[in-house]
């Protein structure tokens, strides 16, 4: 199988600091499910093929500042609710700023609720306008490929999340930058301190194809014929003859 490659770039006075890089997602599994034990007798989701993959396919970008949220809070200015993000001295006075480098500023404004008006995203936003959280690194595929960006499948931060999308990131000329909900479902008001190098998006190229679909009918034989197979021993049975481990580095 092909290898492809997957360039991620910035300004060499930000890449060249070593610190919170791009990385396969495969070295961010969690501990907890590190932690389990799976066997034919005691079973668990360690087992499970398809969750795995949702741990290990594609890259991971981390939050290049440190914020401090003050969510659903009211505003000084108009005395509605709103969300507030201070920037920490970490890069506040950083020298990365003199560069102009795609990093957040303080007073710079997310996109408010009339963007999209009926969401969803907006009842757990707390009906306040969306931060967004901006994006040193340059994404570029080959020739044909685009990335759907999503929160880290099975692994996600439980204050926030981004909202996902897809980018023909083999012609976008520049950074994607990543608007977030807060999880306002579970706080309804928070003031919390979000920490450069926290896991935020999961990245998985994929080769534009156009699709048709088709509805037939399955022959009832083999399909008894399938399940039974399956019954046996499923997670073997997956992992030895349909799965093709992908290389992910």
């Amino acid at each position: 199988m092909k290898e492809q490659k997957i360039t991620f770039s910035a300004p060499g006075i930000y890449s060249d600091l070593k610190q919170d890089l791009p990385t396969p997602i495969k070295l961010n599994i969690p501990k907890w499910y590190k932690n389990l034990q799976h066997s034919f007798e005691v079973p668990t989701i360690k087992g499970c093929i398809p969750f795995l993959e949702t741990l290990t396919t594609g890259y991971l970008l981390k939050t290049p500042q440190t914020m401090k949220v003050n969510f659903n809070t009211p505003n000084p200015e108009t005395g509605r609710p709103d969300c507030f993000i201070n920037l920490s001295r970490e890069l506040k006075n950083d020298v990365l700023f003199a560069h102009a480098l795609n990093l957040m500023y303080h007073g710079e404004k997310g996109h408010p609720t009339s963007q999209v008006e009926g969401c969803p995203y907006i009842d757990t936003n707390k009906n306040v306008p969306f931060i967004k959280i901006i994006n040193p690194w340059k994404i570029t595929t080959p020739p044909g490929y685009s990335c759907l960006f999503l929160p880290p499948l099975n692994n996600t931060d439980d204050r926030f999340f981004i909202i996902p999308g897809i980018v023909h990131t083999d012609k976008f000329p520049t950074e994607v930058n990543f608007p977030i909900v807060i999880n306002g479902d579970k706080y309804p008001t928070l003031q919390t301190v979000i920490e450069r190098g926290t896991p935020y998006v999961q990245i998985i190229p994929f080769k534009r194809e156009s699709w048709k679909m088709e509805v037939v009918s399955s022959d009832i034989k083999e399909s008894r014929k399938n399940k039974l197979m399956q019954s046996l021993d499923l997670v073997h049975t997956y992992k030895k003859i349909f799965w093709d481990k992908l290389s992910w580095k």
